[in-house]
């Protein structure tokens, strides 16, 4: 009988679903463990996720489940061997165990490039180089990422695949009206709201355009108390702020804004703009990092952040949004990205450097 081979996904000690982060490992997760019994049947391969005791057994009974612990920062011992260990992203802080044939990790973004002192980034690069040199292969999450390692990191012999992430398709979700937004058109923004989100750029345009209203959306941090404070020292009666949303709320405020903004100074991928996209929205984005990679020739760019000249970008954007068939070619392009593709993709990197059954 062939001896059944074992894969581990390490999502690190997560806290949240609803972060960049978190996203990426509940949606790859969920459409990893669709494929599991398959992959059994057919390959003799077992999944197992590697996350805090309180979320085992959100992926299904067709996988396995291993506990995390903060001992683990240093030694991290299984009874059970695994062919390939998988870490699903480069923040999390937890060893592979002992004996691990094989070693993947992606790579979400270099942005500490961007939003470190000098004096850290020399320190975040090291790590992380040492990080991928123990790998057989990195993955990155878009070949602005990949560029990023090559060029960054050097020297690096790991070798870098781009597997691009999924992006959540919302419009057959049930949607839940968000008063603050009703009667009224509105321009939407949603993200975890941190500095690198460039939200002040975002009052800017407000205060330039106050007939429109401005709706931000993203978890509740200290961040999110210093725009409150921001908005009201401004007197910006035409912005809102909804924080911690219900995902019908999200699937409602995609369905009915005017368009999407994304003015973000640093991005690995940029989930929100795609989901937007699966809507047929009108997509606004910064020319920076990822995002032109992500938006393609279907979104709009900001490449100066006056609010002047967004509300321009964007006035434009209507406009030109309004021609026929725009919208159809906009949730076209939303549709290459899928979690099913993406799952897909990093199963046969899985089986490619694991070998074939034996």
């Amino acid at each position: 009988m062939t001896e059944l081979r074992h894969i581990g996904l390490g999502l690190g000690r997560l806290r949240l679903w609803h972060d960049g982060l978190g996203e990426f490992s509940r949606q790859l997760g969920h459409a990893l463990a669709v494929q599991a019994p398959k992959l059994r049947a057919e390959q003799g391969v077992a999944l197992h996720f590697h996350l805090p005791s309180r979320w085992h057994g959100v992926f299904g009974p067709e996988v396995g489940y291993l506990g995390t612990h903060t001992t683990q920062r240093w030694c991290h011992l299984r009874a059970r061997r695994f062919a390939l260990w998988h870490n699903l992203h480069q923040h999390n802080r937890l060893r592979a165990p002992l004996g691990v044939q094989h070693r993947l990790e992606t790579v979400h973004d270099l942005n500490f490039l961007h939003t470190k002192s000098a004096a850290k980034v020399e320190r975040y690069r090291a790590r992380l180089r040492h990080h991928l040199a123990q790998c057989e292969a990195a993955v990155a999450i878009t070949h602005y990422v990949a560029n990023d390692i090559v060029t960054e990191l050097a020297p690096l012999h790991t070798p870098v695949r781009v597997i691009h992430n999924g992006a959540t398709d919302l419009t057959m979700a049930a949607r839940k009206a968000v008063p603050e937004a009703e009667q009224c058109a509105f321009l939407l923004h949603v993200s975890r709201m941190a500095p690198s989100k460039n939200i002040l750029a975002l009052l800017d345009l407000a205060a330039a355009w106050p007939e429109m209203r401005l709706l931000l959306v993203g978890a509740t941090s200290s961040y999110t108390d210093t725009v409150r404070q921001w908005v009201s020292e401004r007197e910006l009666t035409n912005v809102r702020i909804r924080l911690d949303i219900e995902e019908a709320e999200k699937a409602w405020l995609y369905a009915h804004c005017e368009g999407f903004l994304f003015p973000s100074l640093a991005e690995g991928f940029g989930l929100p703009p795609i989901e937007a996209m699966y809507f047929g929205k009108p997509v606004f984005l910064s020319r920076r990092t990822s995002l032109p990679e992500i938006g393609g020739d279907l979104a709009f760019y900001f490449d100066e952040f006056d609010g002047q000249a967004m509300r321009a970008v964007v006035e434009h954007g209507l406009s030109a949004h309004s021609v026929p068939d725009r919208s159809d070619a906009v949730r076209r392009h939303a549709l290459g990205f899928s979690w099913q593709r993406c799952a897909s993709q990093y199963l046969a990197l899985y089986l490619e450097l694991i070998g074939p059954q034996r």
